[in-house]
């Protein structure tokens, strides 16, 4: 079966000019499945939203998609006009922003905001639309009778949740996640993290989750992506990756996280900082930073992507020889 999304090669960039100023993401391929949830993770700067913005055809300028395609189901985003795209978004494709508790206008009630996107995307029948929603609402487990609310009459969860059930309200079939659960405590996250598990495989969308927190990634997700600077630097199933992380960054990551049992141990953070996209260093990115650093290779020559056993795959120069051993 083909994927819900593919990603291919894609190079996008911010800028008026060309070449634009900044190269925001280099060369990025990722596939989604239906039914699948897939994250993108990684530090703040290193294109997670870009990328998600891009996929789901919603990047506005000065941003650009310099390079590759970004095809759903078999269509191509990037070819697609502004009406085109308004037709699929909500109905086919959904996004849920970071801070999306703002999204909801705190002056009108929540049954209007979701009559006003279904009525959008042609249910004009007022009883068709609330029971839609209401039903909805059942979904993502929040009372029928806060339908009627505004949205301050709401917990910080509870608004979360009426997001997710907006974006969710015509059951597309590609929901985007970008920090969803931001600002909340953890008993809320692992309920809406269960609440969107419970969903996915209820209704067969597919994921793509995006979190600066590896840990959540770990727990949900089937697939996790790592990005730094621009690049996707590993890709492994999420069990995998946990287990026996590859690349340097990734493992830096996981090792930021303290372990719920065991001797107490001092946290390392990544020392540095990420390097400014306007002026990537040459060969790795990430060679500044790095531990395993391999002198006069990683600081001048790119690294290449290395595919390992079953689906992983990695951007690193420490996997070269393995690669020759498999060729």
């Amino acid at each position: 079966m083909p994927p819900l999304l593919e990603i291919s090669d894609v190079t996008i960039g911010y800028g008026w000019q060309l070449p634009p100023s900044v190269i925001a993401v280099r060369g990025v391929s990722l596939t989604v499945a239906a039914g699948e949830i897939v994250g993108i993770a990684g530090e703040s700067g290193c294109g997670k939203t870009t990328l998600a913005l891009a996929a789901a055809g919603l990047l506005d300028p000065p941003g650009r998609v310099l390079s590759g395609s970004v095809s759903y189901q078999g269509t191509d985003l990037t070819s697609l006009s502004a009406d085109e795209l308004r037709h699929l978004h909500l109905a086919e494709i959904s996004m849920v922003f970071q801070a999306s508790m703002n999204v909801l206008n705190p002056v009108m009630r929540i049954r209007d905001q979701f009559h006003d996107a279904m009525a959008a995307h042609g249910v004009r029948s007022s009883d068709g639309a609330r029971q839609q929603a209401e039903e909805t609402f059942e979904l993502v487990k929040i009372p029928r009778r806060f339908f009627d609310a505004y949205p301050h009459q709401l917990s910080g969860g509870m608004r979360q949740r009426a997001v997710i059930a907006l974006a969710i309200v015509l059951r597309p079939k590609l929901l985007f996640l970008d920090e969803p659960t931001t600002a909340l405590d953890v008993v809320v996250q692992r309920s809406i993290l269960q609440s969107l598990d419970d969903l996915r495989h209820q209704l067969g969308f597919g994921v793509v989750f995006i979190t600066h927190d590896l840990s959540l990634l770990v727990e949900i997700a089937d697939r996790i992506a790592v990005m730094y600077a621009g690049a996707l630097v590993e890709e492994a199933p999420g069990r995998e990756l946990h287990e026996k992380p590859c690349h340097p960054y990734t493992t830096a990551l996981m090792s930021c996280f303290p372990p719920l049992g065991g001797p107490r141990q001092r946290l390392q953070g990544i020392p540095g900082q990420p390097p400014d996209l306007r002026n990537l260093p040459k060969g790795c990115s990430f060679a500044p930073r790095c531990p395993q650093v391999i002198a006069g290779t990683c600081e001048a020559v790119d690294p290449p992507t290395i595919r390992l056993d079953g689906d992983r795959r990695v951007l690193c120069h420490l996997f070269g020889e393995r690669a020759a051993d498999h060729g």
